[in-house]
Formats: C-alpha cells, structure tokens, sequence
C-alpha cells in the first residue's frame, strides 16, 4: 500500500474498513499510538459533564449560566 493510502486508512474509519482483512493487517501502526479507544476506556473518561465558569467572585459566571441569576457587581 502506498503512502498516501496508509495515512487516509489511518485517517478514515469508512477507509479503513472497506480495506480488505489482509489489507488491514498489513497496515503498520499509526505513529501517534492507539488511533481508537476500546468502550471500557471511555467509559471510564470525565468530561462531557457540567462545569461552570467561576469569576474571581467565586460565583458562577451569568453569562455562560444565566440560569443561576448571578447579581454580582464588581
């Protein structure tokens, strides 16, 4: 496989899985390390949560949360 063909594999799943299984496995690996995670790992990540921006006041900021109705004046 050429160059060019190794990194859009590398690069693109829909790619990557139209390669046949020998195609596929004579891929070398990608030079960044693991491209895709396994389920168990990303269950496992934080973030995608809620988090609020808290101002010098210590409050929670009222233009990214209005909802908490922050009367703070500086």
């Amino acid at each position: 496989m050429n160059t060019v063909n190794t990194i859009r594999a590398w690069k693109d799943a829909d790619y990557r899985a139209s390669l046949s299984a020998a195609e596929r496995a004579a891929l070398p690996e990608h030079p960044a390390g693991l491209v895709e995670l396994p389920e168990a790992a990303l269950a496992e990540v934080g973030g995608a949560g809620l988090s609020y921006f808290t101002g010098t006041c210590g409050r929670v900021c009222q233009i990214l949360t209005p909802q908490y109705n922050c009367n703070y004046k500086a």
